[in-house]
C-alpha cells in the first residue's frame, strides 16, 4: 500500500471540508430549536436607563426564530472554512462579500456566543494571509467553541 503527504494546500481543504461535514449536521435540526433556547443575558445588562438592547441580546441574537439563528451560524461558519479557497481562485467580491456577511453574523448572533464567534471571525479573515491559521490548528481551536454551542442549542 502506497502512502502519501498531502500538500499544504490540499490538508487546508481537507480540514474545511471536515469541518463542513461537522457542522452541516447542525443545520438540519436549526428547526427543532425551541423558545426555551436559555439565554444568558443577565439583568444587569439592562439596568441602564440610557442603553438599548444590542441586536443579540433576545433569546435568538438579531434572528427571528431559533431555526434561522441556527442555520445562518451554521452556514456562516461553514462558510468561513471556505474562505481561503475564494481567496486562492482571485474572487476578490465574492471574498469581500463573504467577509461582510460573517461580520453581520457576528453582530447578531446571541450574547452567549458574540465573543467566541468574533474571535472565530477574526481568525478566519486572518487566516487569509496567514496560512499558518490553519496549519497550526488556530482554525479549528476557534472553531470548537462554535461548534460546541450549535449542538448545544440547536438541536
Amino acid at each position: 500500500m502506497k502512502t502519501f503527504a498531502l500538500s499544504g494546500h490540499i490538508r487546508n481543504l481537507t480540514v474545511a471540508l471536515l469541518a463542513l461535514a461537522a457542522l452541516s449536521g447542525c443545520s438540519s435540526q436549526a428547526g427543532a430549536a425551541s423558545a426555551s433556547t436559555p439565554s444568558p443575558s443577565a439583568p444587569s445588562a439592562s439596568a441602564s436607563a440610557d442603553s438599548s438592547p444590542s441586536p443579540s441580546s433576545g433569546p435568538f441574537g438579531g434572528f427571528a426564530t431559533a431555526a434561522e439563528m441556527c442555520s445562518t451560524i451554521s452556514q456562516e461558519a461553514t462558510g468561513a472554512s471556505l474562505l481561503p479557497m475564494s481567496a486562492a481562485q482571485g474572487k476578490t467580491s465574492e471574498l469581500e462579500q463573504d467577509k461582510a456577511e460573517l461580520a453581520a453574523t457576528a453582530d447578531k448572533v446571541p450574547d452567549s456566543l458574540k465573543a467566541d464567534f468574533t474571535a472565530f471571525k477574526d481568525t478566519a479573515i486572518a487566516g487569509l494571509s496567514d496560512q499558518t491559521v490553519y496549519s497550526s490548528g488556530k482554525f479549528e481551536k476557534a472553531m470548537a467553541p462554535i461548534t460546541a454551542w450549535l449542538s448545544t442549542n440547536c438541536k
